[in-house]
């Protein structure tokens, strides 16, 4: 059998192939297959007049490009976007770390509402800049070139939505989106320590404060940022089995990778997620796979069941999931996450499988750890404080901040740890965070 996956299935053999090369073939392959799923959604002229849209579009959240340009236009800028970071990444011969796969998913899944190669290219350029300035190698701050890409509105909104000439507006929105690469990776290592690494989404919530700042500059000058909502509610079927051959295929590889077995997946789900928790280096190759179709499956199902869309902002979500299950996020520590958020929009009338509560429940899942560290009940109870919070701080970023869950996040975190810590206090137990 083991003969038949490496030789019909072209699984290459577990001791052959260094483990970098490995996840830079799949996620190269991966890029190519989204961009040829995108020409299979829509004709080529349909693609390029839906990538124009996409490229001039301000952006902001919730700006699904399914709805500004089309599905396959959509595919086809997720899979190029991916594609350019996976080639740079090859690049610089960096190593495929849990945070990274995790960057890489996370941007591929925001490539379906909010980013694209026009506003993410000049945060990167700043991270690199920072790098230079400090003197360090690129490589140190890969993570952060990508994830900080959460402000790339910022940059569509200056080019394209200020009244600006093209030229004058591109050409401002560049410099401010460099800007704003310098800055982001020396505020992103200060903020961790506001939540403790019991978010996930820590440059989220870096991006957050950010683009707060920035909103705030707006409105001094009499601007306002306008307020965006495009969501589709087409095109289901295709993006399903698409979502569903990519995990089965993740479980397959997992399976294989992890010796043709799911051996130490359950004590795998006993680990607490708090960043940083490089799945890849605690787990191997081959279970973190396993966990990330795993989790694919289960968030995508979910999504159904609930008789939600497979729209681009839950697409977003379940991708990012996805990314995240190489770096703090299983099945063990989410579930409580959900429960709470799904029993905060139960309280408030909300239904499940709306796109708003989707995105919550998916994107929410940042606070995994607290569950990891505080049990089921102390993820119950941030997955409902978040649930809360989201819904009201994005007002204060206007939307130029994609990663709206991960600022919530960090708040709920932020409140929460001495809480939980207290209660242990009274309890004469010691804190499982100061365990760790």
């Amino acid at each position: 059998m083991s003969r038949f996956r490496t030789t019909v299935l072209g699984l290459p053999p577990r001791s052959k192939v260094p483990a970098d090369t490995i996840q830079f073939q799949l996620f190269f392959i991966f890029a190519l297959a989204a961009i040829a799923f995108g020409f299979f959604l829509d004709s080529p002229r349909a693609v390029f007049e839906g990538s124009m849209r996409i490229l001039q579009a301000p952006s902001m959240l919730l700006s699904d490009y399914f709805a500004i340009g089309n599905p396959g236009a959509t595919f086809v800028n997720a899979g190029l976007l991916m594609l350019v970071y996976v080639l740079f990444v090859r690049w610089q011969r960096d190593q495929y770390t849990g945070p990274l796969v995790a960057a890489l998913f996370t941007v591929f899944g925001f490539a379906f509402f909010g980013k694209n190669i026009l506003n993410s290219l000049p945060i990167t350029i700043g991270v690199f800049l920072w790098a230079k300035l400090e003197r360090k190698p690129v490589e140190n701050y890969l993570v952060a070139a990508l994830f900080g890409t959460a402000l790339a509105p910022l940059v569509s909104y200056i080019t394209f939505a200020m009244g600006l000439p093209f030229w004058l507006g591109l050409l401002t929105g560049y410099a401010a989106g460099i800007i704003v690469g310098v800055i982001i990776p020396p505020l992103a290592a200060a903020f961790m320590n506001f939540h403790h690494g019991l978010s996930l989404y820590n440059v989220g919530f870096t991006a957050g404060i950010i683009g707060m700042v920035f909103v705030a500059l707006v409105t001094l000058f009499g601007l306002e940022v306008p307020e965006v909502h495009y969501v589709s509610t087409d095109v289901d079927i295709p993006i399903a089995i698409f979502l569903i051959v990519t995990c089965l295929a993740m479980i397959v590889l997992g399976y294989h990778y992890n010796h043709n077995s799911f051996a130490g997946y359950r004590k795998f789900l006993q680990r607490s997620g708090r960043a940083p928790s490089d799945f890849f280096v605690m787990e191997g190759l081959g279970r973190t796979f396993l966990n990330m179709g795993i989790m694919g499956i289960a968030v995508t199902l979910f999504v159904l069941l609930a008789g939600g869309h497979l729209n681009g902002p839950v697409l977003g979500g379940i991708f990012t999931v996805i990314g995240f299950a190489a770096f703090g996020k299983h099945p063990g520590n989410t579930a409580p996450i959900i429960v709470g958020i799904l029993l905060g929009a139960l309280a408030t009338g909300q239904s499940p499988g709306a796109t708003g509560v989707l995105v919550v429940v998916l994107f929410g899942t940042a606070l995994a750890p607290m569950a990891g560290v505080y049990g089921p009940l102390g993820g119950v109870v941030a997955g409902f404080l978040h649930m809360a919070l989201v819904t009201n701080v994005a007002i204060l970023h206007q939307g130029l901040n994609l990663y709206n869950n991960g600022f919530s996040a960090g708040f709920v975190a932020f409140i929460l740890i001495p809480v939980f810590n207290a209660v242990y206090r009274i309890r004469n137990k010691p804190s499982p965070l100061l365990e760790l």
